[in-house]
C-alpha cells in the first residue's frame, strides 16, 4: 500500500508506504493527522491532493475516488459497531453478501474468521450479549471476513478494560498476519506486540520512522521518546560522552561518536540522579509531577523520576537549582536520523 495523503484543511501531508506483509504502527499526539491518514485511504475522507494505491490500485488520486466499499480496505476502530438485530455470524458475514457471495459461502467465511479470533462459539450469540472484548473480536473478524487487501487499526483496544485487551491483541496479531495493516494507537505494549515499524506523526508531518526496535531504543523525536517512555537531549559528542545545549556533560559508555558532532543522548528518567550539590550539569527545577508513585523533576531539558521520600528528603520546589547525573551504563549516546 502506498498512500500520500494531503488534507489541506486539516493541514496534513503525510507519504505513507506499507509492505506486502507488514504491519505499521502510525503513532503521534492527539490532532497529529493520525486518524485523518486512516479515513482517508478507507475512503471516509477525499484526499485534495497525492495519491492512495491499495493491492497495486489507484482508489483515490485527488480527482477521482473509489468508494470505500470497493477498495478491499478493512477498518476496525475503537467501538465495533456491530448491527444489533443481527446474530454474530451475520455481521461478520456481512461483508461477503454484500460483495454479492452466496449465503452458504458467507457462513463458510463467517465461520473461518471467527474460528481465526477464537470467537466462533460466539456465532449465534446477539450483540448485545457480547462483553467489550467480544464484540471488539467479532469487529476483527467480520474486517477478516471481507478478505481486505489492507487492514487499518484505528485505536482498536482503547475503549476496553485491561484484561480484555490482551484477548484482543492475540486477535490482533492473527488478523496483521501476512497482510499490509496499519494500526493508529497510543499503546506502547501494542506497538511491540504488532509492529514491525512506527511512523511518527507530528502536526500533520512524518517527523520519525523506522524499525520497531530503532525507534523505541534510540528515537529522534520529542514524542518518539516520550511513547518510548525515554528522556531524550542534544548536544555535541565529547570523548566520554555529550556535552549539553544548556551546558555541563554526561558521561556515557554506549557511545561511539566521534567529538564535535552533534549527537542525541537518550536515557530513562529512573536512571538519573538528583542532588543539591553533587555531580552532573545544574539545572533549576521547572515542575514537579507525581507519576506512577514517583516524582518527575523537570530540570531545564533534563528529567529525573526519583522517590517521593527523595523529593521530600531533598525539600525539592521550583526554581531550586539542583544537578542531574545519569548513570553512565544508562546513557545511550548516538547521531540523529539522517
Amino acid at each position: 500500500m502506498h498512500a500520500h495523503v494531503v488534507l489541506r484543511d486539516r493541514d496534513v501531508d503525510v507519504d505513507l508506504v506499507v509492505g506486502t506483509d507488514e504491519c505499521v504502527a502510525l503513532v503521534g499526539p492527539n490532532g497529529a493527522g493520525k486518524s485523518s491518514v486512516v479515513e482517508a485511504v478507507a475512503g471516509l475522507l477525499r484526499i485534495d491532493a497525492g495519491g492512495i494505491e491499495v493491492a497495486g490500485r489507484s482508489v483515490d488520486d485527488g480527482h477521482r475516488s473509489v468508494p470505500s466499499h470497493r477498495r478491499r480496505v478493512g477498518l476496525v476502530t475503537q467501538r465495533p459497531e456491530l448491527f444489533p438485530d443481527q446474530s454474530v455470524a451475520r455481521n461478520v458475514g456481512y461483508g461477503p453478501r454484500a460483495a454479492g457471495t452466496g449465503g452458504r459461502e458467507a457462513r463458510l467465511r463467517s465461520d473461518r474468521a471467527l474460528t481465526a479470533v477464537d470467537a466462533l462459539a460466539l456465532a449465534d450469540r446477539a450483540p448485545a450479549t457480547l462483553s467489550g472484548g467480544q464484540a471488539q473480536r467479532v469487529a476483527i473478524a467480520r474486517a477478516l471476513a471481507a478478505d481486505p487487501a489492507v487492514l487499518l487499526l484505528d485505536e482498536p483496544t482503547s475503549a476496553l478494560d485491561v484484561e480484555a485487551r490482551d484477548d484482543v491483541r492475540a486477535a490482533l496479531r492473527i488478523a496483521v498476519a501476512g497482510r499490509p495493516s496499519v494500526i493508529v494507537t497510543h499503546d506502547p505494549i501494542e506497538v511491540v506486540a504488532l509492529a514491525s515499524r512506527i511512523v511518527v506523526v507530528e502536526r500533520g508531518r512524518v517527523v520519525e520512522q523506522g524499525p520497531t526496535a530503532r525507534v523505541l531504543g534510540r528515537p529522534t523525536s520529542a514524542f518518539g521518546a516520550a511513547f518510548s517512555g525515554l528522556a531524550l537531549v542534544s548536544g555535541t559528542a565529547t570523548g566520554r560522552g555529550v556535552l549539553l545545549q544548556g551546558g555541563g556533560e554526561l558521561t556515557s559508555r554506549a557511545h561511539t561518536e566521534p567529538p564535535g558532532r552533534v549527537v542525541l543522548a537518550a536515557y530513562h528518567p529512573t536512571a538519573a540522579v538528583v542532588t543539591r550539590d553533587g555531580a552532573g550539569p545544574e539545572r533549576t527545577v521547572l515542575g514537579l509531577e507525581p507519576r506512577d508513585g514517583l516524582v518527575r523533576v523537570r530540570a531545564g531539558e533534563l528529567v529525573a523520576d526519583v522517590t517521593i521520600a527523595t523529593a521530600s528528603r531533598l525539600g525539592l520546589t521550583r526554581g531550586d537549582l539542583v544537578r542531574i547525573a545519569v548513570e553512565p551504563d544508562e546513557l545511550d549516546v548516538y547521531a540523529p536520523a539522517r
